[in-house]
């Protein structure tokens, strides 16, 4: 058996810690700029690739990172780890039974937003191919599939992680972008995996294409079903019965590399099969959000860093940097996925502001443009110029999103949360002991403030709560609800001395609840209000005194106090 030499067991670890250092710190300064963390990741692979360092000192890079030898293939599959562990983690983040509950919205985003860029994508690439310069020995169906697939995907820890930034996650807007993006990610990625299994991208190239297909099929069905309920079963027995904190993380690793060897033996990528599997684990009541968050940040500052950088040293960047042919994948790219996801959704009945909204957050591609770009490069499929396109239409459109929401959804003069704060409606001392509790008692408030029955409101506030969990940070939650019958919006705030589990991402409980009401057919309110709490509230300072309040005079001079330092 072949082993590392001394000196290449030195160079291999050197670069592995060069590589993360780089990553982690630029990807921290992207952060810093309110850009995604993969932005810098991607940055650092640039500085360390052919790019700059080839360039100016070829030796070093030739020492770090040779493109051949023992070495090389160490780092191969360091980086085929990294991308399996990051998919598993995007699975997680996907919840199947949003998209069902979420109804007609989710449903006519998600096609609209797969059919139009898919249509226009393969469109483009049949009828004019010279402008994608498609090479001789590269078949045009496939390289117009793999176009059409690529623009029909979005990614999703992108788009959540846009949305967390900008407070909108746990809105009614931010559930149905984020189940179009849970469905638009499922259907796109068995639509690659078929594409893979076509060009015969496994090294095994065992069984022929139906036989792929159905092997597939048949896989995911037994992990998303009979595999699901195994993990969950799992999960209970290591939660309950093994006082072992990473014996959840052990069991997710384990599952997550069986499902991606499953993958490769059937011909398919195995990040198909890790994702699966993120699916599956990521389902269960089981699987806390703390722990969820551990699994993430583990992955996400440790292996993810090193397959994105990993990038960066694949290619010249600079000598493949076509601008014509990069300016049309990003316009046409875009055109068919803001265009696709935002009439689907006013066709659900959905206003133009708002529906702009999720065609520009459903817009980011991010990790899993790039990831299908790696993937089309390694076998042939595109060229270095189209590799290079598609990472910056990744990184253009996964910065602009953020931006083109703020802007549709602050289109006229903000709600404000204590304009719709009744006397009645503050409880200083909320009774509850769980969620359930703490929303029939709110909903009691709501209903003096509202005319509105108490049992109404809080039937439509807890079906809401079911679909996703309102707890956001700091130990504020927010449920709530759209009702119709709702003249104007109606807000409700109960103070918990123990704190309420409303399952937020940082494992706080809930100490600050607000009750929003808002009416049906008034899309701005609730995410202007959720927005105004959010922003309000950051000062710790001011959460404190609003914990400390002993009525509603006190709670007003706090909120107004804070309002009036802090706006002009």
């Amino acid at each position: 058996m072949h082993a590392l030499e001394s000196s290449e067991a030195m160079a291999f670890f050197l670069a592995i810690g060069i590589l993360l250092a780089a990553a982690r710190l630029l990807g921290e300064v992207a952060r810093r700029l309110n850009q995604p963390v993969v932005v810098g990741e991607l940055l650092a692979g640039v500085l360390l690739g052919p790019t700059l360092l080839g360039a100016y000192a070829p030796r070093a890079m030739g020492f770090l990172f040779p493109r051949t030898g023992p070495c090389a293939v160490a780092l191969d599959g360091l980086s085929q780890l990294s991308v399996v562990l990051f998919l598993l983690v995007a699975g997680m983040e996907v919840d199947l039974s949003a998209v069902w509950r979420q109804g007609r919205s989710v449903i006519s985003v998600s096609i609209a937003g797969i059919v139009v860029p898919f249509g226009l994508g393969f469109i483009a690439v049949w009828w004019a191919p010279h402008h994608f310069g498609i090479q001789g020995h590269i078949d045009r169906l496939v390289f117009a599939l793999f176009f059409a697939t690529a623009l029909s995907i979005s990614s999703l820890p992108v788009i959540a992680k846009t949305l967390m930034d900008l407070d909108l996650y746990r809105s009614d807007m931010g559930m149905t972008v984020i189940a179009a993006a849970i469905f638009n990610d499922v259907v796109g990625w068995i639509v690659f995996a078929v594409l893979a299994g076509m060009i015969g991208a496994s090294s095994f190239n065992r069984f022929s294409i139906v036989h792929i297909v159905a092997l597939t099929t048949g896989f995911s069905l037994a992990i998303l079903v009979l595999g699901r309920w195994v993990f969950d079963y799992v999960l209970y027995l290591l939660e309950n019965r093994i006082h072992w904190p990473g014996a959840i993380l052990s069991f997710a690793f384990v599952v997550t590399l069986i499902g991606a060897a499953g993958m490769q033996w059937i011909g398919i990528h195995p990040i198909f099969g890790s994702f699966l599997v993120g699916v599956a684990i990521g389902d269960s009541p089981h699987l806390r959000e703390k722990t969820r968050k551990a699994i993430e940040e583990f992955v996400s500052f440790v292996f993810a860093p090193l397959f994105f950088a990993g990038i960066g040293l694949k290619v010249n960047f600079a000598a493949h940097f076509d601008l014509a042919l990069t300016v049309f994948v990003v316009v046409i790219a875009s055109i068919g996925k803001v265009l696709g996801c935002g009439l689907g959704a006013r066709l659900s009945g959905t206003s133009w502001p708002e529906s702009w909204a999720i065609g520009f957050g459903m817009n980011s591609r991010g990790a899993m443009q790039i990831i299908l770009g790696v993937f089309a490069l390694h076998h042939g499929i595109i060229h270095e110029r189209m590799f290079v396109a598609l990472v910056t239409m990744a990184i253009v459109t996964s910065m602009t999103s953020g931006i083109a929401i703020k802007r549709l959804v602050t289109f006229r003069r903000p709600y404000r949360f204590i304009e719709h704060l009744a006397r009645q409606s503050f409880l200083s001392a909320l009774q509850a002991r769980d969620r359930r509790e703490a929303i029939r008692e709110l909903a009691e408030a709501a209903s003096s403030a509202s005319g509105l029955n108490s049992r109404c409101i809080e039937s439509e506030v807890l079906k809401r709560e079911e679909a996703m969990p309102t707890g956001i940070s700091n130990g504020i939650a927010v449920p709530h609800a759209r009702l119709d019958g709702l003249a104007r919006p109606v807000v409700c705030l109960g103070i918990s001395r123990e704190g309420i589990d409303f399952d937020a991402s940082d494992g706080e409980p809930a100490r600050i609840i607000f009750l929003i009401l808002t009416p049906k057919k008034d899309d701005a309110a609730q995410l202007e209000l959720i927005l105004d709490i959010m922003t309000t509230l950051k000062d710790r300072a001011l959460r404190e005194k609003l914990l400390a309040a002993a009525d509603y005079d006190e709670l007003v001079e706090a909120i107004r106090g804070a309002g009036s330092a802090s706006r002009p």
